[in-house]
């Protein structure tokens, strides 16, 4: 697949916490676009992808003032209070090409001279241990990786080009090791196996449960309209579509972690 890249200069960066991220004062979006085209992902049915010409996934905007901007925009920010961010709620700050422009980086640089008083990095890439010098010079911080199943063939079906799960559980064992605060998110539901707490507990102590219900904003409506539950159908897992599923997965997580260390929906990505 050939993805788009376009160089952009966006009149602002942080935009304020609201809604399902209301426990956060700012969000923070390094680009636009995601190349990994999740077929679930709410921010199809989004305006940002809506009112753009070209197919999800297949274009990323590269902000390349992202630096200058952020750094006016926090200083003024903090002037005015507690920050804490979320990072990123519409794309994935670390798209592959991150590894060359380096706008993550150049962010997280100005945040680890003066730290937020929170920082949630939400990623399924594992180009995100590139940066664990510049997480470990943050105060308060946690580093979530996207881990829907641990079963090969639900990964294909429906995040093709998302980075192998296999990738991702090392991501989480190496940023864990280097005492990062992280978690598993599973987010959301996709069938898994029963030996999928044990995988997890291998590699984190905390794990967020979301579903298309809980999770995209619109109480399923978005994810209902992106004919996602003809691909259960059409995959024979119509049982794992439903507002319910979760609970099968967070019974058997229960062998692995404790209630405490298993958070639901929101409760996972809040500071």
């Amino acid at each position: 697949m050939k993805v788009e890249y376009l160089t952009k200069y966006p009149k602002s960066i942080l935009n304020k916490g609201n809604g399902y991220l209301s426990h956060y004062t700012h969000s923070l979006n390094p680009y636009t676009g995601c190349v990994f085209a999740c077929s679930y992902c709410y921010v199809r049915r989004m305006p940002v992808s809506l009112f753009r010409d070209g197919e999800w996934g297949k274009w990323v905007d590269i902000k390349k003032n992202a630096e200058e901007l952020f750094m006016k925009e926090y200083k003024r920010a903090k002037a005015k209070g507690p920050v804490s961010i979320f990072m990123s709620s519409s794309t994935d700050p670390y798209q592959p090409i991150e590894s060359k422009e380096k706008i993550t980086r150049s962010l997280l640089e100005i945040m680890s001279e003066d730290p937020p008083d929170f920082l949630f990095v939400q990623t399924r890439s594992p180009l995100v241990t590139r940066d664990i010098d510049l997480f470990s010079t943050l105060r308060n911080i946690r580093v979530s990786v996207t881990i829907e199943t641990d079963i090969e063939e639900m990964k294909e079906a429906f995040t093709p080009k998302a980075p192998s799960i296999s990738s991702r559980l090392q991501a989480l064992k190496v940023l864990t090791e280097a005492q990062i605060p992280t978690q598993a998110a599973i987010a959301p539901v996709l069938p898994s196996s029963e030996s999928f707490g044990e995988l997890l507990a291998e590699v984190t102590s905390r794990v967020c449960l979301d579903d298309y219900f809980m999770g995209d904003g619109s109480n399923g409506k978005r994810t209902k309209s992106l004919k996602i539950p003809s691909m259960y159908e059409n995959l024979d897992i119509e049982e794992w579509y439903s507002p319910d599923a979760y609970k099968k997965v967070y019974e058997n997580l229960l062998h692995s972690f404790t209630e405490g260390q298993i958070l639901i929906s929101k409760q996972g990505f809040a500071p």
